[in-house]
C-alpha cells in the first residue's frame, strides 16, 4: 500500500468513467447521486458541459476531460497522450493502439489527437471513493481497478466492459477483482439494455421508470436483475458466453455465413439473452451490505 492520504467513501457518489454523451450520467443524476464523470474525447466533453450546465453549476456534477492511462516514472513529465478518436462510432475512442487497429479492421477509421493524460489515483484522492464505479474506457478499464489497490476503502459496486476475445485475459480481470475484495458477480448483456427495467421500488435512489438508451450501462448495485454469483459460478457463465463469441462474434467462425442468421434466429428465440451480445461484469465488494 502506498503511503498516501486515504480518502473517505461517499455513499452518494458515483464515478462515470467513460461518460460518452452522458447517457449514464443523466440516469445517476436523476437518481439523486453526485457524479464525477471522465471523458477523453474533447468534442463529447464539451457537449456534456453544455448539456449538464445546470448540474455542474449546482455542484452535482464534475466533468474531468482527458484520458485515463497507467502512469509510470517514464511518463512523469508528459502531460498528454495520443487518443484515437473514432470517426464512425464515437464510443470506440481509445488510447489503446490495439483497440484502434481492431476498430479499423471492423470498417471504421480513426483520427489521432493529443488529449490530457489523467492519473486516476489523484482524482480518487481528491473526490473520494464512490459508492459505485462504472468503467467503460475501451481497453483501459483495468488501469482504474489497479489504482484502487492504493486505497483502503473500495466502491461497494464496480462495473467494467468484460473481455470478449481472450478467456485468459478475462480470468485476469476476475483475479484482480478478487485481490480488491470483490466476491460476487453478475454478467449483464448490454445488447439487451434497452429492455432493462428498474426495480419498483428502487433500492438505488428514487424510482424513475427509466427508459435506457442503447450504449448505456443500465441499472446498478442492488437494482441488478440477476442473482449474484461466486467466482467459479461467473467463470462458468462466461464459458457459455465465450462460445457465442467464438461462433457469432466479430470474427466468429460462422460470421457472415448464411447459416449464421438461421442459427441465431433459432437460438435467440429460445434464449433469455441475445447471442452473442456483449457483456459488462458487475462486481460486489465483500464488505457491502
Amino acid at each position: 500500500m502506498k503511503d498516501i492520504e486515504q480518502p473517505n467513501k461517499n455513499h452518494n457518489l458515483i464515478y462515470d468513467v467513460g461518460m460518452h454523451k452522458g447517457e449514464d450520467t443523466a440516469y445517476y443524476l436523476k437518481k439523486g447521486f453526485k457524479v464525477i464523470a471522465f471523458e477523453a474525447d474533447p468534442t463529447l466533453a464539451e457537449q456534456c458541459r453544455q448539456k449538464f450546465a445546470n448540474e455542474i453549476e449546482k455542484g452535482k456534477l464534475v466533468i474531468v476531460e482527458g484520458a485515463i492511462i497507467e502512469f509510470s516514472t517514464e511518463r512523469e513529465n508528459k502531460n498528454t497522450v495520443s487518443f484515437f478518436k473514432n470517426n464512425e462510432n464515437s464510443v470506440w475512442g481509445t488510447v489503446d493502439s490495439n483497440w484502434a487497429d481492431r476498430n479499423e479492421h471492423l470498417g471504421t477509421s480513426n483520427e489521432v489527437i493529443e488529449v490530457q493524460a489523467i492519473d486516476f489515483s489523484k482524482y480518487l484522492q481528491q473526490y473520494g471513493i464512490p459508492y459505485y464505479l462504472k468503467i467503460d474506457i475501451e481497453g483501459m478499464d483495468l488501469v482504474c481497478l489497479e489504482a484502487l489497490k492504493n486505497f483502503n476503502e473500495k466502491p461497494d459496486y464496480i462495473s467494467i466492459e468484460s473481455e470478449k476475445v481472450s478467456f485468459n485475459k478475462l480470468i485476469k480481470e476476475f483475479e484482480l477483482f478478487k485481490q480488491l475484495g470483490y466476491t460476487k458477480f453478475q454478467a449483464i448483456n448490454q445488447q439487451n439494455i434497452t429492455r432493462q427495467k428498474e426495480q419498483n421500488p428502487s433500492k438505488e435512489g428514487v424510482f424513475l421508470n427509466y427508459k435506457f438508451q442503447g450504449g448505456s450501462s443500465g441499472v446498478f448495485g442492488t437494482d441488478l436483475p440477476n442473482k449474484w454469483k461466486s467466482y467459479k459460478q461467473i467463470l462458468r457463465n462466461y464459458k457459455y458466453i465465450f462460445m457465442g463469441y467464438k461462433y457469432f462474434g466479430d470474427n466468429g467462425l460462422l460470421c457472415g455465413k448464411f447459416v449464421e442468421k438461421i442459427l441465431l434466429k433459432i437460438i435467440n428465440k429460445f434464449s433469455k439473452s441475445t447471442v452473442p451480445g456483449w457483456y459488462d461484469t458487475h462486481a460486489k465488494h465483500d464488505t457491502s451490505k
